[in-house]
């Protein structure tokens, strides 16, 4: 029970329910964005689907705080999404020749899976912070998360938004995880030049299945049904980038094939359109500086082969592309990469998006080879994870929250 304004109300968490919930979860959402005055901001439209950036995941649940008053009024003041996927946690060596070929004796890594929960969309009208109701959401999506058998629960935030963190990691029991690099490019007026040394293949889904789960089903978050994100509609394709005159489109030989003689450098990615899920835009940005991004634009639309890096129309809602699946080997795997990029930036362009988004580890190596802008991009995310219970079999990984960071992380692009 509380009081707001003189009034006795109760807090009721609940289910979303779609079909008389919309326009309230809307108007918290747009509350919530609301900048310092004067200052910049993001805002985001979900197209009408509050649902949308869990919709797409294995198993989800969005829930609504909701104050209900004496006379029965009622008040949707906060809201959090949570979605279960079983992802990699670790990997574990072959044992009694199991995965071992005549040819080959050597034990392979094997992925270790555990069931992950994840937070997001986490929303509180700012009229009614500071009366517990985050914290009361977290709570009861972790009662689901649970209910339905998952092992950890992690959430992504600012590093420097303070209140999230100490929710999460004061309150809720979470502990600092990993610290992400979120590389944000624009998409210019012009196409990106792709080097002449370099040719790129748009791989069939079941091409792109075998080739992750061969090279990267052991890499940390790596998502068990790798097949489902593949074939999302949402998926505008798996690339492959290898030296020009080693393989093309028509002699391709098939993933197999392919990885047991693969070219000394190649790279992979795969682009998702999340301009059908939700689009942003910035405000607060004054109007001499708007001028100056749309001069920039003109420039390099009537001199494209100069090449002219452009500040697309941010300030009126535009879409994303993000790439996920970023991987790849050998001494040129970054250069090869940055061509990779360069063709989703094209394809970006030609879908009307205003910019290119990923993000890898913060100790990736390929991400010396994304093309990005310093001032769109974050630096360091902040991923924080807690284990929901102590009766799950710690096998080979043990206790994943006291893992070490590796090298790279998969991002899977249904939670973005």
């Amino acid at each position: 029970m509380g009081e707001d304004n003189r009034r006795v109300f109760s807090l009721v968490v609940r289910e979303f329910d779609p079909s008389k919930d919309c326009e309230m979860v809307q108007n918290v959402e747009r509350r919530c964005e609301v900048g310092p005055s004067g200052g910049l901001s993001i805002f985001t439209d979900l197209l009408g689907d509050p649902i949308c950036r869990v919709r797409h995941s294995p198993a989800y649940l969005m829930l609504v705080a909701e104050l209900v008053g004496e006379e029965k009024d009622k008040e949707i003041v906060g809201m959090i999404r949570g979605c279960i996927k079983t992802v990699a946690c670790g990997k574990k060596l072959s044992r009694n020749g199991k995965n071992v070929t005549a040819d080959d004796v050597t034990p392979k890594p094997l992925p270790v899976y555990t069931k992950l929960a994840y937070i997001l969309g986490l929303r509180v009208s700012p009229s009614h912070r500071r009366m517990g109701i985050g914290l009361k959401l977290v709570q009861r999506v972790e009662e689901w998360f649970r209910e339905n058998g998952a092992e950890y629960s992690y959430m992504a935030t600012e590093n420097d938004n303070q209140a999230s963190v100490n929710l999460f990691v004061d309150k809720c029991g979470y502990t600092k995880f990993r610290t992400p690099t979120i590389l944000v490019n624009p998409v210019y007026a012009h196409r990106v030049k792709l080097s002449s040394r370099v040719t790129v293949i748009h791989l069939s889904p079941s091409d792109s299945e075998a080739l992750y789960r061969r090279r990267f089903a052991t890499t940390e978050f790596f998502p068990r049904d790798i097949d489902s994100v593949l074939s999302n509609r949402l998926s505008l394709g798996t690339f492959l980038a290898v030296p020009r005159g080693s393989v093309t489109a028509e002699t391709w030989p098939g993933a197999d094939h392919f990885l047991a003689d693969p070219p000394e450098s190649w790279a992979v990615l795969s682009i998702w359109n999340s301009k059908d899920v939700f689009t942003l835009e910035v405000k607060g940005v004054s109007l001499v500086k708007r001028m100056l991004a749309k001069t920039t634009r003109l420039v390099d639309r009537a001199f494209p082969w100069m090449q002219l890096p452009s500040v697309p129309d941010i300030f009126r809602p535009f879409g994303v592309h993000f790439l996920y699946g970023l991987g790849g080997e050998g001494p040129l795997a970054a250069k090869f990469v940055k061509a990779l990029c360069g063709h989703a930036h094209n394809l970006a362009k030609e879908r009307g998006c205003g910019v290119v988004a990923t993000e890898v580890s913060s100790r990736e190596p390929l991400r010396l080879g994304i093309p990005h802008w310093k001032s769109l991009s974050c630096a360091e995310d902040l991923w924080c994870i807690k284990r929901l219970g102590e009766d799950y079999s710690d096998g080979s990984v043990g206790d994943w929250t006291k893992s070490l960071p590796g090298m790279s992380i998969f991002v899977d692009p249904r939670e973005i």
